[in-house]
């Protein structure tokens, strides 16, 4: 619960859980034993999946989950907004046409895929009912470095597949994420979120803490206010220097109508 608080304080719209199982993720053998046992931690108990929905609600933000086996699908499907598929599932289009089929809207991330694998995947949701599915540009590198972010991969996706496009980040960098929304027009920022630095993934470079992510979403917001309404009028705030500006009769300061009340 204090995730989902810290999301909502942050700024977050939305909030997103994993719900897997380690024996339905890798085939016996991909890990060692130890690993397994270890990765078995990070399970999602499924009866807490009501209780964040819950409390996502009381918050006024979404809740979503990854499924990452087929039964997740019509279990996370009362509860959550939107179905987020993961990079590495893009290629399973029978977890791809479930999500679809359940009528709710579908973001799928597109990490290491070629782009026809992506308009593939793409086909898939719309022949199983997901018309308007929103595509997450995505390097999946932890961290990414930067300079392979490439952003304007952005653009190539929307118009290859006419689907909204966003950007995941594993950069950390606040400058990307700027980038990916006033350049390439990002429509959703997906990011990993660490509360205290402590987290299993924190030292691998690609989680933000929460006082960092805030700073950047509070940036975008104001850059977004800046935009305004596109007129070229005198603005509020500088409607009290229009008469101190050069009068064009000689070229001084203030204009005649304001040295006449002088007088």
């Amino acid at each position: 619960m204090d995730f989902i608080q810290c999301a909502a304080d942050a700024g977050c719209s939305a909030v997103k859980f994993q719900l897997f199982r380690v024996d339905q993720l890798f085939v016996a053998n991909a890990l060692p034993a130890s690993e397994v046992k270890r990765r078995k931690n990070w399970e999602l108990p499924l009866e807490f999946v009501p209780k964040l929905a819950q409390r996502c609600r009381e918050l006024g933000i979404e809740f979503s989950c990854t499924p990452f086996y087929l039964d997740a699908v019509s279990a996370l499907e009362p509860h959550v907004a939107f179905f987020k598929i993961a990079s590495y599932e893009l290629l399973w289009d029978e977890l791809l046409a479930a999500c679809a089929r359940t009528g709710k809207p579908v973001i799928l991330s597109t990490g290491m895929a070629t782009i026809d694998e992506i308009k593939h995947a793409v086909e898939v949701l719309h022949q199983n009912g997901c018309k308007t599915p929103t595509l997450l540009h995505c390097t999946s590198a932890y961290p990414t470095p930067y300079a392979e972010a490439n952003l304007a991969a952005i653009e190539t996706l929307r118009q290859v597949t006419g689907c909204e496009v966003g950007w995941s980040d594993h950069t950390v960098e606040p400058a990307v994420i700027h980038r990916a929304i006033h350049r390439w027009g990002a429509r959703i920022i997906e990011f990993h979120l660490d509360l205290d630095g402590k987290g299993e993934e924190f030292e691998a470079g690609h989680c933000w803490l929460p006082d960092q992510i805030a700073a950047v979403i509070r940036d975008v917001k104001k850059g977004f206010e800046a935009d305004g309404n596109g007129i070229k009028e005198p603005v509020p705030s500088e409607l009290s220097d229009r008469m101190w500006r050069a009068d064009p009769s000689d070229g001084l300061r203030p204009l005649k109508g304001i040295r006449e009340q002088w007088k």
